[in-house]
């Protein structure tokens, strides 16, 4: 199981939101929401997660933005980004630049979202 790792999900589309939730608290995590950028970016300091999952379409801040401010902030802290199909590539290639540990194309496979955030959280 997860030991209590804490999970910051910053996803403004409700399905979405509710997926990951569902997949994330069956796993054990302990979720923290936010539906844009600025209230994640309040939120990391609270929270102190183990790991970001961030889309990159967000009201107010970007993903990408988020990412940075992680990084920038919290070093160790991973962040995987979701996209979905069909958004700029070099968004992709701009959040690896950031320092994104990860990138999941949305509509994502449960059974591999699990692995990504456990290879990242477990590390």
């Amino acid at each position: 199981m997860s030991d209590g790792k804490k999970i910051l999900i910053v996803e403004d589309d409700n399905l979405t939101m509710n997926i990951l939730e569902f997949i994330l608290k069956k796993e054990g995590y302990a979720l923290t929401i936010a539906r844009d950028g600025s209230e994640a970016i309040e939120k990391i300091p609270e929270v102190n997660p183990d790991l970001v999952i961030t889309d990159v379409m967000l009201p107010f801040k970007s993903g990408l933005e988020i990412t940075n401010f992680v990084k920038e902030n919290y070093k160790n802290t991973p962040v995987i980004i979701l996209s979905a199909l069909g958004e700029e590539e070099n968004t992709v290639t701009n959040g690896f630049k950031l320092g994104a540990d990860d990138f999941i194309a949305k509509p994502f496979n449960p059974k591999e979202l699990i692995l990504r955030v456990k290879r990242l959280i477990e590390k």
